[in-house]
């Protein structure tokens, strides 16, 4: 088998096995479904509430990606503005930060007074929670051009504003896909955190629901539905990178 075929298959075998070691386990032990429920019982629960799940997962998915897409216009624009100038970057960078360290879960209390019980906070929290990487890594790649290739285009007659743009961006491209990847992960980490606190429906608020029930595979369901979706977007964005940017990524030309 070729080796690109066995990394393909790498992690669906590393996701098989470790479903029947915690089959194997949760039946030789005899585990409560109340403690800690089987695949089986959670694939049951999948089927069975099927129809509330899929509405509760469309909620969930849809206001992720309102979030999200508002973290890529935010992010790209004040990364850029960032990026582009040394004054900005040493003046915005650092409150960034520390904006970034401050829990998001924190800011959902304020969103319900602001705007209701609802899509609206879990919009916000997921762009609140998303934007941050998606601005350093389009900073980080527009700071980091060469000095000596910036002094050499504007000898050549550059402007600022062309060095940025045709040379800049493109550059910036890599890091701006790889934070997307990361970015979408933490939209929908916001999204069910703020529909576990302030909405009737979506994926969190079906967890705190079968959570309070003792339905724990119906709460486990949630989880997985959750890591389909985020792991599904990841792999959209790692297609498109390598669609986009195979020029920057090591090994590219061979594959």
């Amino acid at each position: 088998m070729k080796p690109r075929r066995i990394e393909q298959l790498a992690p669906w075998a590393l996701l098989l096995a470790t479903l029947v070691l915690w089959q194997a386990v949760c039946s030789a032990f005899k585990v409560s479904e109340f403690i800690f429920p089987s695949p089986l019982q959670i694939a049951d629960n999948l089927i069975e509430f099927r129809a509330e799940i899929a509405k509760h997962a469309w909620q969930t998915f849809w206001t992720t990606m309102v979030g999200f897409a508002l973290s890529i216009v935010v992010g790209v624009l004040l990364g850029f503005l960032i990026g582009s100038s040394r004054l900005a970057y040493a003046a915005v960078y650092p409150l960034m930060t520390a904006f970034n360290a401050l829990p998001k879960a924190a800011f959902v209390p304020i969103l319900v007074v602001w705007f209701g019980i609802g899509a609206g906070p879990a919009v916000l929290t997921a762009f609140l929670i998303s934007f941050f990487p998606i601005t350093v890594n389009i900073a980080t790649g527009l700071a980091t051009l060469e000095p000596e290739l910036e002094d050499v285009l504007r000898v050549l007659g550059a402007r600022r504003w062309d060095v940025l743009m045709k040379v800049g961006l493109p550059r910036s491209l890599p890091y701006f896909f790889g934070s997307l990847k990361v970015a979408i992960t933490l939209a929908f980490v916001g999204t069910t955190v703020s529909e576990m606190n302030a909405s009737n429906e979506g994926i969190g608020y079906l967890l705190v629901s079968a959570g309070s029930a003792m339905r724990m595979p119906l709460a486990f369901a949630g989880l997985v539905v959750i890591g389909v979706m985020a792991m599904a977007m990841y792999e959209f964005f790692s297609v498109l990178e390598k669609k986009t940017t195979g020029w920057a990524h090591r090994g590219s030309q061979a594959a």
